[in-house]
């Protein structure tokens, strides 16, 4: 199951490359066949994904202490329930749930949006290639979950007491459905932007998502509190933690979007900021998961150290320069229709 899941990663980091590309280049020579097959491979990804994740988890389930990230996050004294949440405890098994959560998205956005005659469309699968383009090189080429280790320990390091909580597995999955989702809006965003059709019907397609997005942030965000009630002894749930106040960030930036963009709807007015928010919003879930992940700031939320830090400054460097100058050479089109 290891080898299966190992390539499966490969190609939907290939398929992801080949849909950034088909699909701008689609939209370019205004080809539907190139425009379609960069829809199909965002849903060829979902499905290998879906096996490089079920591969994960038989492997945790089944203790197979050959792979570093079983040997890693379970033991045999675990119950299985948390051998499964394993999956997404450690660094490489959380990148692949990211990876995961957001092809799940990618394939319902290109099926829920088939014999809508977007022109921004290409653009729409071309961000959400690209954002999975990143996640997939991280677990292909850096934080690979099936990387195999020189020798068979006898026993696991085992999972790291504080997630062995029933609200820890949940917490993170809703916190993923909404952090992952926000990546929805974000695309047709861009793709208003870089299409140039800045009518509301970005906004009224995108709506829904960030509201669905918002939603699984919300409860995430409430599960959390409540573990870190029960778990840590905090006692106000908070207790100002570093890496709970950035998950905390997207959601108070997400709520302004979700009220802002109704004043669009409905007066034509705040375009300009209403993508500067939705650009900050995104912002803030990588940044997120950037400091979650990267180990850089001392929490006990930080549950991974490793060295993909500076690739996620890189990462977020660029998404900032890249959105903000798009955004600016556009400006005089995001006049407000009213007063």
């Amino acid at each position: 199951m290891s080898e299966t899941g190992s390539i499966c990663v490969l190609l939907s980091f290939f398929i992801a490359l080949y849909s950034f590309f088909i699909s701008l280049i689609g939209v370019k020579k205004r080809n539907r066949i190139f425009i379609k097959s960069g829809e199909n491979a965002l849903i060829s990804i979902f499905g290998l994904l879906l096996i490089a994740v079920i591969s994960l988890c038989y492997e945790l389930i089944t203790l197979n202490f050959s792979l570093k990230y079983v040997a890693l996050n379970t033991s045999t004294d675990l119950a299985v329930i948390y051998r499964f949440t394993s999956l997404w405890a450690g660094q490489s098994g959380s990148l692949l749930l990211w990876s995961f959560v957001l092809s799940l998205y990618s394939a319902i956005v290109v099926l829920w949006s088939k014999g809508k005659d977007w022109d921004f469309k290409p653009y729409v699968n071309a961000t959400l290639a690209f954002v999975s383009l990143f996640f997939l090189l991280l677990i292909t080429f850096i934080e690979n979950p099936f990387e195999k280790l020189s020798f068979v320990p006898e026993e696991g390091r085992g999972l790291n007491p504080i997630l062995q909580n029933g609200y820890m597995a949940i917490h993170p999955l809703t916190l993923y459905i909404g952090y992952v989702g926000l990546t929805v809006p974000f695309a047709f965003g861009m793709a208003a932007l870089l299409s140039g059709k800045l009518d509301d019907r970005w906004v009224r397609n995108s709506r829904r998502w960030a509201l669905f997005a918002w939603t699984f942030l919300s409860i995430g965000l409430l599960l959390g509190a409540r573990w870190a009630y029960l778990e840590l002894g905090w006692g106000g749930y908070w207790a100002w933690d570093p890496v709970e106040n950035a998950a905390f960030m997207p959601w108070l930036a997400g709520t302004a979007f979700l009220h802002s963009i109704m004043i669009q709807e409905r007066k034509g007015m705040l375009k300009k900021w209403n993508l500067i928010l939705l650009i900050i919003t995104f912002f803030l879930t990588i940044f997120g998961t950037f400091l979650t992940r990267s180990g850089i700031v001392s929490s006990v939320h930080s549950f991974a150290q490793s060295d993909i830090g500076p690739m996620f400054l890189v990462f977020i460097a660029f998404l900032l320069i890249f959105s903000f100058a798009l955004l600016s050479y556009r400006m005089k089109d995001l006049e407000s229709e009213d007063k």
